[in-house]
């Protein structure tokens, strides 16, 4: 059975903007995040970001800009001893109304599918709602991180639980680096 955990990109692995993340110099890991992908691949796991970019349609930054962040992040993570094994991303804008955006499922549907993950064993984690919806209506496990949009997400999700597509409990962590500790060492 493939080990697999898809993560969220903004917000769960490096510092969120409402302006957008755009450039190389303004994608900035949030502490530990890097560590926690090397430690996940140490631990067996393949990793897979799936990351909307709407910033490519509304003008704000180019494929180019966008690879040159990925390259960075891929670059921090080898330094570290990890690897991330695909990078995936919606570049439309929500008005495009495509099936790749989340909360629409394209993207995890995706990497499923190319990783031959089974969604009940695989993890989808994020900080927005969208990302939980997503992984949720996949029928994969969904955790949430309180960095980036996180504490907006945990409330949102008290005041309306019925926000995911299914009734489940989502374990909630600090970070990316106290989920990866928890999956690692207890087997969440």
């Amino acid at each position: 059975m493939t080990k697999l955990v898809i993560l969220d990109r903004d917000g769960v692995i490096n510092q969120d903007s409402d302006h957008y993340v755009r450039s190389a110099e303004e994608w900035i890991p949030i502490p530990g995040s890097i560590e926690a992908i090397a430690q996940l691949t140490k631990a067996g796991y393949q990793i897979a970001i799936a990351t909307n970019q709407s910033g490519i349609a509304r003008g704000y930054f180019s494929l180019q800009v966008l690879e040159a962040m990925h390259e960075k992040m891929l670059t921090l993570v080898k330094a570290q001893g990890g690897h991330i094994n695909g990078i995936y991303f919606c570049p439309h804008g929500p008005e495009d109304h495509c099936h790749c955006r989340k909360p629409d499922t394209g993207l995890i549907e995706q990497v499923l599918q190319e990783f031959n993950g089974t969604p009940e064993h695989v993890w989808v984690v994020g900080d927005s709602l969208r990302d939980l919806q997503a992984g949720a209506k996949c029928g994969c496990k969904v955790a949430l991180v309180l960095t980036g949009k996180g504490l907006k997400t945990q409330a949102k999700l008290s005041e309306s639980p019925d926000e995911l597509p299914v009734t489940m409990d989502v374990p909630v962590f600090n970070n990316l680096q106290n989920f990866v500790e928890a999956l690692v060492s207890e087997g969440i």
